[in-house]
């Protein structure tokens, strides 16, 4: 049998070359590793997001989802109920309406993912033992969100509500909870996940692709003949963007066919406003990743960006966990997410039939993104130029 590449443990000299070079191959790597600073931060910062995120922003079981009121009546009564919804924890009214047509867009936009309505004549009716119906309507596109605070409902006639009108429990319930689960009424889980998994395919391979763009450049060897051109840094962007719009307008198409053929997601809204949408928030992703190739000295450092942008934006986009379930300021970086406007409007058109009056806030969100990160790459490209 070969010995070659074997130590022998009988030759001094050799045993201590072996652990000399291994030393010095040592501390070079830790030289490299300090010069490669984006790659040390990684390693510190990757665990320590996880760790915070998980800790303090992610919560299963959401609590003070906001919600709209309708009183056609103002009573003591209906302010008991109200009460003692809040009181459940799972509710907080931050809306008052004054009609049905203001109600049902708060529900279309996602301002709100709940809606209480109160009919006139209200309690004149359960005090003459008629037990009228009270509506609760949910916006169920989050299944998680709704049905652990829809559940919640039955408790309170027989606790808060029951001291107003009687003495201990009442023998029969003296009003009628009537809860509808709007948009997803059979609670299905793949309504909600796949609509928003059309939003983080893209946002994960849109960042890889232009993330690696410039730093390809420099790696290669090519940027000097790119610099000497007589072409302007956004032209450069743009020349490097576009192709890859065209490309994540193709995947689009193609999650959004499968989940509609296989899965029997429906599309409810403007096939052309979901078409226009989903561009915007591709174009807004290359940005980003052209932005990281700026920043990047090579394309390891550039994967290391995206995927550190990519973490924040599963965990606080509302993709994995329910958005307004999370922490205020959780859900203020959540607002920074591309992600999170776009599962927005991709579950609003998909599930719901929103137009572009109900989905202005995240359109207008997804248009800064863009044109802030488009500022930033053609800054430091313009940089690199001089």
């Amino acid at each position: 049998m070969s010995t070659r590449g074997r130590l022998d443990h009988s030759d001094p000299e050799r045993w201590f070359g072996f652990w000399r070079r291994t030393y010095a191959m040592l501390v070079k790597e830790f030289i490299q590793l300090r010069r490669d600073r984006v790659s040390f931060a990684m390693i510190v910062m990757i665990p320590v997001m996880q760790l915070m995120l998980f800790g303090y922003a992610i919560n299963t079981t959401p609590r003070h989802l906001p919600a709209a009121v309708l009183l056609q009546e103002d009573s003591d009564l209906g302010r008991s109920i109200l009460k003692a919804m809040e009181n459940t924890a799972y509710f907080r009214f931050t809306r008052e309406v004054g009609s049905v047509a203001e109600f049902d867009d708060l529900l279309l936009s996602g301002k709100v993912l709940f809606g209480v309505e109160i009919p006139r004549g209200f309690e004149r009716a359960v005090r003459r033992g008629d037990r009228p119906a009270l509506l609760v309507a949910a916006d169920a596109t989050d299944p998680v969100a709704a049905s652990s605070a829809l559940s919640s409902l039955g408790m309170i006639v027989q606790t808060a509500l029951a001291h107003d009108l009687y003495t201990g429990n009442p023998v029969t319930t003296p009003f009628e909870i009537r809860a509808h689960a709007r948009y997803n009424p059979a609670a299905s889980s793949r309504l909600n996940i796949v609509p928003g998994l059309v939003g983080t395919i893209l946002t994960m391979t849109m960042l890889i692709f232009t993330a690696l763009s410039v730093t390809r450049e420099i790696e290669r060897g090519t940027m000097e003949s790119l610099l000497s051109m007589p072409i302007k840094p956004v032209e450069v962007m743009l020349g490097k963007i576009i192709p890859y719009v065209m490309v994540g307008f193709l995947q689009a198409t193609i999650i959004i066919g499968i989940g509609v053929l296989l899965f029997g997601v429906p599309i409810m809204g403007s096939l052309l406003l979901l078409a226009l949408l989903s561009t915007l928030f591709i174009a807004t992703n290359l940005s980003i990743g052209y932005t990281f190739s700026t920043l990047a000295q090579n394309q390891l450092q550039a994967m290391q960006l995206s995927m550190m942008f990519f973490l924040p934006s599963i965990l606080l986009s509302g993709f994995m966990f329910p958005f307004l379930g999370m922490p205020q300021w959780a859900q203020i970086l959540g607002e920074c997410l591309p992600l999170t406007h776009y599962l927005r409007i991709v579950r609003a058109i998909m599930l719901k039939g929103s137009t572009l009056q109900n989905l202005q806030h995240d359109t207008i969100a997804l248009v800064g993104l863009m044109l802030f990160a488009m500022t930033v790459a053609v800054f430091r490209f313009r940089r690199t130029l001089d």
